[in-house]
């Protein structure tokens, strides 16, 4: 059999942002991980190394979030050929940038190119999506639609899956605040309350609806006016040592807007040059450490682009 394989980089993501939780999410161009999938002589699909996990991933592709995510791609295109992956996982575990979003969403674009590419990039949806359910038990989808499709995207619905691009022309660039500590998705799911009020659904979709706008009209002072959560961030900052005065520090510095990247424990900060970023991510670091806490800053730019192909 051909020896074709390709090397394929998927980035990582902020999901929720702030007023959009479990529907809105961007794609960073970094940081993020990287496959490699290569065509095999024997049948199935076998992850036959990863790196950058300290050994805590399973090699089981039935037990891994990128094996399930081609199983379930392969099982729908009926073929029968086999599929090697290497995962380097350049990202931080349980760190709210979308970890096993990004694995899965390079395992099946890369698989799909070896492929000659049988299905669209919007069609790829469902099965990266079933990764997720098994890293944290629902499949949703704000991490993976934007490391996919790139950019900023809106979950319209999941039933049908219905993803929506939103275009915006600001030159918006994130800062990251990785805490060295981890919360697992799922611990973080189960502090959502169960029961909000009239006004603060008022008060949340008047925010989501005001970051759409914001986007569409290239407006960065809706935008800021609108990056505030009302239900999910006061419940889960609670995780996150510092988060006050680590938002405080971000929005003092300049920030558009700051909240929690997913289910943390990374905080993100939106802003409109890469100097200014910077210096909400010094400010961002200073106070986090403040609090006892080693922790990464990154810096990107949105991407736009989805997955990259590296070699092939």
């Amino acid at each position: 059999m051909n020896e074709k394989s390709i090397r394929v980089f998927a980035s990582a993501t902020v999901a929720n942002v702030a007023s959009g939780f479990d529907i809105f999410g961007f794609a960073l161009t970094n940081p993020g991980d990287e496959v490699v999938a290569k065509l095999s002589d024997s049948k199935g699909v076998h992850i036959v190394q990863i790196t950058g996990d300290n050994g805590v991933l399973p090699l089981d592709p039935k037990k891994n979030t990128a094996g399930v995510s081609v199983l379930k791609l392969l099982k729908h295109l009926n073929i029968h050929e086999g599929i090697e992956l290497e995962v380097h996982k350049k990202m931080p575990l349980g760190s709210g940038l979308g970890s096993s979003a990004a694995s899965c969403v390079a395992s099946v674009f890369a698989v799909n190119e070896l492929l000659c590419n049988p299905l669209t990039i919007k069609e790829l949806l469902p099965f990266v999506m079933e990764g997720e359910r098994i890293a944290c038990g629902s499949a949703h989808l704000d991490n993976v639609a934007p490391s996919l499709l790139g950019g900023f995207v809106l979950i319209r619905s999941y039933d049908p899956i219905d993803v929506i691009q939103i275009p915006c022309s600001l030159d918006l660039f994130c800062t990251i605040l990785h805490p060295k500590i981890e919360i697992r998705t799922e611990v973080a799911r189960k502090m959502l309350p169960k029961e909000i009020t009239l006004q603060q659904h008022v008060t949340q979709s008047g925010n989501a609806c005001g970051l759409i706008a914001g986007l569409l009209k290239n407006d960065a002072e809706l935008i800021s006016k609108s990056l505030h959560d009302s239900i999910v961030e006061p419940v889960r900052s609670t995780l996150i040592p510092g988060f006050k005065e680590i938002k405080f520090q971000a929005i003092k510095s300049g920030a558009l807007g700051c909240s929690i990247s997913g289910s943390g424990p990374s905080v993100f900060a939106l802003s409109l040059s890469k100097a200014q970023a910077e210096k909400i991510g010094r400010a961002m670091e200073n106070a986090c450490r403040n609090h006892g806490h080693e922790c990464t800053v990154y810096i990107s730019e949105i991407n736009q682009n989805g997955p990259v192909v590296l070699t092939c």
